[in-house]
């Protein structure tokens, strides 16, 4: 039985993932988490009848404490709720499907748990991978990628045995190779451009939400959603990229693929370009995550070549969507920078969603809170967190003085 816990089990990869767990007799959910979706969490309990839970305000607890009497279920809260979760004894994977940096601590006290982690937050790698990744390796644990993106470049690997995104990377060495990750030559990371593709400056100033939120071809949550169409999401997996798989900036790619069939590929020295293929469906990189290398029936659409006709490809417009020119900024200016960025980011969407800002004013804001930046060099876990509220704080203030 593959027993395992979730963080953020009411969004949209914790809820695929529950999906994938009720496809698959021998999977278990063991402890769930999510933030203040008190019905949904019900519902989640009385279907999968988790020993533990946690919710992220004590009244949401009381709430679901209330609802589920009948239920021999310990519910928790706060972040101490969140790091019980990330350590319960039942489990031996974390999804950590939580979005933002309060992903850190619970990522840290999984792997110093011994759990293995199924990585869809991309906030951990961003900004503590200098962290999480010696600390990986210290205890052993191996962080499986989520994304679609990350784990198509994991499948394009083919290693056997259950392995660390990172060590995949580091036995791809060729005869006579220099040494580690002699073989890949470029990661090809693909974007789907998301709705405002091909658009100029001028067209997106006047952007509702609603358009933001229209993406032509996943399914997500809001933050991520208004993030692909930023091509922010594809700046922070660019950076995700680098940890988990060790290698260097100019070695990731991005190329912007609109139809979303192949997922992302390696480029291997000799010329071999080795991709992954398949309908944008979240519960196949969920479900590869949580019994790799075991590879199991997952039902759904196919993809059909005479029907798809053609695959097309396109550089990224970073003047229109300056979001990815600085994610590779932030990520080679290094220490506290990628926080800076991250948490610029989620300030200015949440200022989008709430209709203080326009659309172009979330990479200006991010723009602008990088500029102000003193940086830290090699930051800890403290010094992250003291960075973004430090964010958070000094893009309020300019909101405010307007």
């Amino acid at each position: 039985m593959k027993k395992i816990a979730i963080l953020g089990s009411t969004g949209s990869i914790g809820t695929q993932t529950l999906d994938v767990v009720r496809s698959n007799s021998d999977c278990q959910a063991v402890a769930l988490a999510a933030g203040s979706n008190v019905i949904k969490m019900e519902e989640q309990i009385r279907e999968f009848h988790p020993s533990l839970v946690a919710m992220w305000t004590e009244e949401a607890a009381s709430d679901l404490r209330t609802r589920i009497a009948d239920l021999d279920v310990k519910v928790v809260s706060g972040m101490e709720g969140l790091l019980e979760v990330a350590a319960v004894p039942q489990s031996e994977v974390l999804v950590t499907a939580i979005v933002g940096m309060i992903g850190i601590k619970p990522t840290i006290a999984a792997i110093e748990a011994g759990k293995d982690i199924a990585l869809a937050n991309k906030e951990t790698l961003v900004t503590a991978g200098h962290i999480i990744m010696p600390l990986a390796r210290e205890c052993g644990a191996a962080i499986l990628p989520v994304d679609s993106e990350h784990s198509a470049i994991f499948q394009s690997m083919s290693v056997d045995g259950r392995v660390s995104a990172e060590k995949a990377a580091a036995e791809q060495v060729c005869a006579g190779g220099t040494g580690k990750k002699a073989c890949i030559e470029k990661i090809l990371l693909t974007a789907s451009g998301g709705p405002f593709r091909g658009r100029t400056r001028q067209q997106l100033a006047d952007i509702r939400v609603e358009d933001a939120l229209r993406h032509p071809n996943w399914s997500m949550g809001p933050k991520v959603t208004i993030d692909s169409s930023t091509l922010v999401n594809k700046g922070l997996e660019v950076m995700e990229a680098k940890w988990l798989f060790g290698v260097e900036l100019d070695k990731i790619q991005v190329v912007v693929h609109p139809q979303s069939i192949i997922h992302s590929a390696v480029q291997y020295t000799d010329g071999a370009i080795i991709a992954q293929m398949g309908i944008p469906d979240m519960k196949l990189p969920i479900q590869y995550a949580l019994f790799y290398p075991e590879r199991r029936y997952l039902g759904g659409k196919r993809v059909d070549l005479f029907e798809l006709g053609q695959l097309t490809f396109e550089r990224p417009d970073t003047k229109v969507f300056p979001g990815l020119a600085l994610a590779y900024r932030a990520a080679e200016t290094g220490g506290s920078m990628p926080t800076v960025f991250n948490a610029a980011n989620e300030k200015a969407v949440a200022l989008f969603l709430e209709g203080k800002i326009p659309y172009l004013g979330i990479g200006e804001l991010i723009e602008k809170a990088m500029d102000q930046h003193h940086l830290i060099a090699n930051p800890t876990v403290e010094d992250i967190l003291a960075v973004e509220q430090q964010t958070y704080e000094y893009m309020q203030e300019g909101l405010s003085c307007k």
